[in-house]
């Protein structure tokens, strides 16, 4: 399994904190055998779930086409409406938001290969990933990439549980479809904005996989 490098650090952290718990359980307290249990369990679990949270399985695009939206992230469809976006385009998008579950992978990848136009980082609050001022008022990062034609916006967005955002992208960059951006860590969401007129090919409750799932084919 792969593990992404922003989880390498908290792993290797995990691990040694769990040795030495464990160690000094085993050795000053041998006989409270419910305690050496519980402590076990608990390491056993949280290796578990940091695992999940931070794996980076390979996806590989069958064809790379910048007029091919692929999904940024793994998660099911939540939104797909028209909307006004006022920080860049300052006009009508369509908005396609993808919630990613604690469960879920946690690596973003770029929606198409083009050169990064703007990328700017946001302090904000920690609303639910699905409440609808979270794309405006929560933790976030949002870029735009240009593939020469047209223009994309992604939006990662922070939730309740999620506290970090991780972007890689820098104004100017050129970037390659498919490639790491980023990582929420613990989950939340990311909004992706297409031109008006594209076609989009999920709905409601897709559950979509980055590198994978076509979200839209851009006009």
């Amino acid at each position: 399994m792969n593990i992404h490098k922003e989880g390498q650090k908290m792993l290797g952290g995990f691990v040694i904190i769990s040795l030495l718990l464990n160690g000094l359980v085993f050795a000053f307290l041998p006989e409270v055998i419910i305690l050496k249990i519980l402590l076990l369990a608990i390491t056993l679990f949280g290796l578990i779930m940091l695992l999940i949270f931070f794996r980076n399985p390979e996806r590989v695009i069958n064809k790379k086409d910048d007029n091919i939206v692929y999904a940024p992230a793994d998660g099911k469809v939540v939104v797909i409406e028209e909307v006004f976006e006022p920080e860049y385009f300052k006009d009508k998008r369509l908005q396609v938001s993808i919630f990613m579950s604690p469960l879920n992978v946690h690596v973003n990848r770029n929606p198409i290969g083009g050169e990064v136009k703007f990328s700017k980082y946001h302090k904000g609050k920690y609303l639910v990933a699905w409440h609808p001022k979270s794309s405006t008022e929560n933790e976030r990062t949002t870029v735009v990439i240009s593939n020469g034609k047209t223009e994309i916006m992604f939006r990662q967005i922070a939730g309740a549980l999620a506290r970090r955002i991780i972007n890689y992208l820098e104004v100017g960059n050129i970037v390659t479809q498919g490639a790491d951006m980023g990582f929420i860590k613990f989950g939340s969401r990311v909004d992706v904005f297409l031109p008006l007129g594209t076609k989009i090919n999920v709905k409601i409750d897709d559950v979509v996989k980055g590198n994978t799932t076509i979200i839209g084919n851009l006009s």
